[in-house]
């Protein structure tokens, strides 16, 4: 794999951003709105199972207000691979003589970057939240939030790459993404949920990025995990699902390769 090329992809994927500041403020927005609107409409009301250490809804919700930044800022990034596609940019790219690896790794690192970043902005106002928050903690947390980015990124750049317009992108990701966050704790533990609803958390990959989160901002004190899986198994589930993830990414690009191919050879 050319490096060089991916470095300059990652670049373009920064610089669209930089262009478009309004971008950002939808991202962040948004969720932060949800959580206080959600979070106090809830506070009153939320009852926690396990745990020895009672927090209110406003304190249980803030990760997944995080979680759903970064899952927002990778669906918004992931379409300028359709947007690329129309102006003709990815044209060029897949005809230059670079590795579809390169082109793989350039745009899912841009977009991993971006969701990162726009997390991060959440994750440094942590302490203003949760008290037990150390500076500890927010390093780990945003290690485990490139992590979660990283694999979403790959997912919105899968779907995205067999998509031809945003309209559709669109409706596929609401469709698929904003289930799995809805069930991935962010909004209600899974001791408090039905039996067939808890069996879906527990398969749900997102589930174990909204819990690791949540064990790092609390610093992995046993006392403030209510309901999630172990740390080090949440940390495991994300680096498998990031890695599948970018393989079927992979896969989509050179299967395209292939086929684009197969036609060429036919028509000759």
């Amino acid at each position: 794999m050319n490096l060089l090329p991916a470095l300059m992809l990652v670049r373009r994927e920064l610089v669209r951003f930089i262009r478009e500041k309004s971008r950002m403020i939808g991202v962040i927005a948004s969720p932060i709105l949800f959580w206080i609107v959600i979070g106090s409409g809830f506070n009153r009301s939320f009852q926690q199972h396990g745990g020895s250490a009672e927090v209110n809804y406003l304190e249980y919700f803030f990760p997944g207000s995080i979680v759903l930044i970064v899952l927002f800022a990778a669906i918004f990034s992931s379409i300028s691979v359709i947007e690329d596609r129309k102006e003709g940019f990815m044209q060029s790219v897949l005809v230059a003589p670079i590795s579809r690896l390169s082109i793989v790794t350039g745009k899912v690192i841009g977009i991993t970057l971006l969701a990162s970043l726009q997390g991060a902005v959440l994750v440094l106002a942590s302490p203003l939240v949760i008290a037990e928050t150390t500076m500890g903690s927010l390093l780990l947390t945003v290690v485990i939030l490139g992590l979660l980015a990283l694999g979403l990124s790959s997912l919105g750049f899968a779907i995205a790459w067999s998509m031809n317009s945003t309209q559709g992108f669109h409706a596929v990701m609401n469709l698929l993404l904003i289930p799995m966050w809805m069930l991935s704790g962010a909004l209600f533990p899974t001791s408090g949920a039905s039996e067939w609803v808890a069996t879906i958390m527990r398969l749900n990959p997102l589930s174990y990025g909204v819990a690791a989160i949540r064990a790092s901002l609390y610093g992995l004190r046993p006392q403030y995990l209510h309901d999630v899986e172990g740390f080090g198994t949440s940390v495991a589930v994300l680096v498998i699902f990031a890695a599948v993830m970018g393989g079927i990414g992979a896969w989509r690009v050179s299967r395209q390769e292939k086929g684009t191919l197969l036609k060429k050879g036919k028509v000759a």
